[in-house]
């Protein structure tokens, strides 16, 4: 079994920065790509930003400049710091990792998700 459990969501005003967080447990052999996703009323899951084994990093246009994604390999853990947050960045986040459990292979795993609101 594996467990992704994030945190570090809320309410925040324009302008203002959040930091998520996003923690893996359970039988795990390795973790390759880890990354974040979200999702606003009536739209699409989409990417956010991703971050490789080797630390290299893409996001979306979108967030470029404002968002920096992170990775503590130590902890099993991604970070997501979120600058000047936008009311368009409010959506649930999700975290995604690819992770290799003992005597399998590689699959991808999502946390449970956690509110961004961005609002005054």
């Amino acid at each position: 079994q594996v467990q992704l459990v994030e945190s570090g969501g809320g309410l925040v005003q324009p302008g203002g920065s959040l930091r998520l967080s996003c923690a893996a447990s359970g039988s795990i052999f390795s973790i390759n790509a880890m990354g974040w996703y979200r999702q606003a009323p009536g739209k699409q899951r989409e990417l956010v930003a991703t971050i490789s084994s080797s630390r290299s990093t893409n996001y979306a246009d979108s967030v470029k400049g404002r968002f920096t994604i992170s990775r503590d390999n130590t902890k099993k853990t991604v970070y997501l710091q979120m600058n000047s947050l936008k009311p368009e960045d409010t959506a649930v986040y999700y975290c995604n990792m690819r992770i290799r459990r003992v005597g399998f292979n590689e699959a991808d795993y999502w946390g449970q998700g956690t509110q961004v609101t961005v609002s005054s």
